[in-house]
């Protein structure tokens, strides 16, 4: 062939199917570089594949709903910051538009943060609706971390700019008067509940990151507020905080 191996790389690019790769004529081709540039390209579609497979599962529970309503508006619903000792609970309530095709979203604690950073912005720029919910530290410290996370979720409800007509909750049920599903690891299994969990992730850290900027010393830009070692050095050598939750150990000792 007349053709260089840089110029085969390029041009298997073009070829989006694993049948269009066996039936390509460079297959013929017995240079080394071309065959393993040749492997490469399949291990590359095997790989779009499988997400292209996992995204239609976690389509299943939307299109579940919309073959009984077809105008049916789903929203998403997640949590991030349960666990952490400083900083509020953050929701997002998530409506996607009914083309929705954003490959690779996933659970945002499976996904990089260089890939969350990416699907965000896909999402910010073309979700139907979508609206952030908190709940206070000092609300956490009050009523419980379950009963904050909904009320959370409830104000990211009441904050969208369309009222959806059902939801998918990642694992709780909601006092509201809207149909609804609740999903145990949703974040995993519902492209919706994973587009919130994602948005509320990124929010939530740009929040924490600005709190590690006015406090430093805490670790918050690297801990999200967690329990983590630099974190709770530095609640031993410049104190607890308005924004730590009093009600959670070890801060709960500390304070009485």
């Amino acid at each position: 062939m007349n053709i260089t191996i840089q110029e085969v790389k390029s041009l298997l690019q073009d070829i989006h199917s694993i049948h269009e790769l066996e039936h390509s004529d460079f297959n013929e081709d017995e240079r080394k570089g071309v065959q393993n540039a040749i492997i490469q390209r399949r291990k590359q579609l095997e790989k779009e594949q499988a997400l292209i497979a996992n995204y239609e599962k976690m389509t299943e529970f939307e299109k579940a709903i919309l073959e009984k309503n077809q105008e049916a508006l789903i929203c998403g619903i997640d949590e991030v910051g349960r666990g952490p000792l400083a900083g509020p609970v953050v929701t997002c309530a998530v409506i996607l538009n009914k083309n929705h095709h954003f490959i690779g979203l996933n659970d945002s604690k499976k996904l990089s943060a260089k890939h969350r950073n990416i699907i965000e912005g896909q999402l910010l720029n073309d979700v139907h609706a979508y609206a952030y919910g908190y709940a206070s530290v000092e609300e956490i410290d009050r009523f419980n971390i379950y009963e904050a996370t909904k009320l959370a979720m409830l104000r990211a409800i009441e904050g969208l700019s369309i009222a959806p007509t059902h939801l998918l909750v990642d694992a709780m049920t909601l006092d509201i008067d809207i149909p609804q599903t609740s999903l145990i690891k949703g974040d995993a299994k519902s492209v919706s509940i994973a587009a919130a969990s994602i948005l509320a992730k990124e929010h939530r850290d740009k929040y924490m990151r600005e709190l590690g900027e006015k406090y430093p010393g805490y670790g918050f830009e690297n801990n999200a507020g967690y329990g983590t070692q630099q974190h709770l050095d530095g609640i031993k050598k410049y104190g607890i905080l308005n924004e730590h939750r009093k009600t959670f150990e070890p801060i709960k000792s500390l304070t009485n």
